[in-house]
């Protein structure tokens, strides 16, 4: 398999032209006893070096990092998903286009930015694709255990994905008149037929939003009637709002005497944690799933699948339950949401609702008398999209292109559905691969010996 694999790298064109045409040439070495690109080139191909230990190597981490992409580009030629890193900046920006980018779009005051290293994990193979995931992150060990997870997956045939829901919420806080107005307006807006009515007026404010159902929580004489809406490729916010604002006008005029206090009552539920997020989600509802055979645990985890089922049921479960953990049933999911989201121009601070997750682990028996495992991690509440906001920075933009969901699709919402599923598929390689050090007590020594700049 691996002298296939060398082979339809090799015979490229895309490995051709970066080896031979690049336009951001590799750097060569002064030192004699430095191997040229080429021969690097040929080792990590046919396995004799990792790409992680390039610097190590090379002794020229800038040299490292224009051979690592040129290894990426190579090996996913050769995959159904071929990636380039035209739009990632490598030694520097165009400081102008940049600033010019981001008016009145995305920063006031502008001053400056702030450079994070962007890692890769992968090949990753989810519903049969294989990935290359950017991270954002300036957290040591982060890339390199998602990746070890990331190999596990791949090694035992990929995860599967499920798409379970889709629909951004808005909640305005509407004081009526007292307590039977306010349960008039709740029967209103659940009654399908005036549903339909609501529907046409929040249509008149989108060509891609449309309003899915409406569900009112009653507070006295205040009502919290919490829309949810379909919005395309866009995480939606603004685009909800919009339509939100207009139907409330619509919806005030029925009920004399009640008013909006507010855009957003708080039961959206919008970066913050929330039971209504858990239980009824918002943004997209997914869940990713992987079986590893146990030999895969053994090898590349160095761990036991039995051993890692009982540490996340009593830790993830149980010691979540005891600390009275609301929708933080896993290891280290905001770990991997952020990341992905930093790289792909998400809103950040989203990560607060986006990062929760149940993550189930359990021992499947085999004839022989072992036991694989499986994995799951089920997230009611990732908001993200693929037009809109920072997803049109040059960076952010060429991580979602890695991917090939930057922009919108040929069917509308589909592009921003695929990046949940494999923010999901991210996270789920990253419980697996801690789940498995803690099982075995290697996470100290692995963010020792990757968190710690060398003396």
């Amino acid at each position: 398999m691996l002298t296939s694999t060398l082979r339809r790298c090799t015979s490229s064109p895309l490995l051709r032209r970066a080896l031979l045409h690049s336009s951001r040439p590799l750097l060569r070495s002064s030192a004699a006893e430095s191997p040229s690109d080429a021969a690097v080139m040929t080792s990590l191909l046919d396995g004799s070096l990792s790409h992680h230990r390039l610097e190590q190597e090379l002794g020229n981490a800038e040299r490292a990092v224009r051979v690592r992409r040129t290894y990426f580009e190579a090996t996913s030629a050769a995959s159904d998903m071929p990636i380039g890193f035209g739009g990632l900046p490598l030694d520097g920006i165009e400081s102008n286009d940049f600033y010019e980018s981001v008016v009145g779009t995305n920063c006031e005051n502008v001053i400056g930015y702030v450079p994070i290293p962007v890692g890769m994990v992968g090949p990753l193979v989810l519903d049969g694709q294989t990935l290359h995931v950017p991270l954002a992150t300036t957290e040591g060990a982060l890339v390199a255990s998602t990746n070890r997870g990331a190999r596990a997956i791949s090694a035992a045939g990929g995860a599967v994905s499920a798409l379970l829901n889709d629909g951004m919420t808005r909640a305005p806080l509407l004081a009526c008149v007292d307590l039977p107005q306010a349960a008039a307006l709740k029967a209103f807006c659940e009654d399908p037929v005036k549903l339909a009515e609501l529907q046409q007026v929040f249509s008149t404010t989108s060509r891609f939003g449309k309003l899915i159902d409406i569900k009112v929580a009653i507070a006295g004489r205040h009502a919290f009637p919490r829309f949810r809406c379909s919005t395309g490729d866009a995480m939606g916010m603004n685009m909800v709002g919009k339509g939100v604002n207009t139907v409330v006008e619509h919806l005030v005029s029925h009920f004399p005497g009640c008013e909006l206090l507010a855009l957003s009552g708080n039961y959206c539920t919008d970066k913050k944690p929330s039971a209504v997020n858990w239980i009824d989600g918002r943004g997209k509802s997914v869940a990713v799933e992987a079986v590893i055979p146990a030999a895969i645990v053994r090898s590349v985890l160095k761990a036991e699948p039995t051993r890692v089922a009982e540490v996340n049921l009593h830790k993830n479960l149980v010691g979540s339950a005891l600390a009275g953990s609301l929708g933080g049933f896993n290891a280290h999911a905001s770990n991997n949401v952020t990341a992905v989201y930093l790289a792909c121009g998400q809103d950040p601070a989203q990560n607060v609702e986006s990062s929760t997750c149940i993550t189930t682990v359990e021992t499947v028996p085999t004839a022989d008398g072992d036991h694989d495992l499986r994995i799951a991690c089920t997230m009611p509440s990732v908001e993200c999209g693929t037009v809109g906001g920072g997803t049109s920075l040059p960076g952010q933009k060429a991580c979602l292109q890695m991917l090939g969901i930057q922009g919108s699709g040929e069917v509308p919402g589909a592009n921003a559905q695929r990046l949940a599923c494999i923010v999901a598929a991210t996270v789920l390689c990253g419980e697996l691969s801690l789940l498995s050090a803690l099982s075995s007590n290697h996470l100290i020594s692995a963010h020792l010996a990757l968190n710690r700049r060398p003396k």
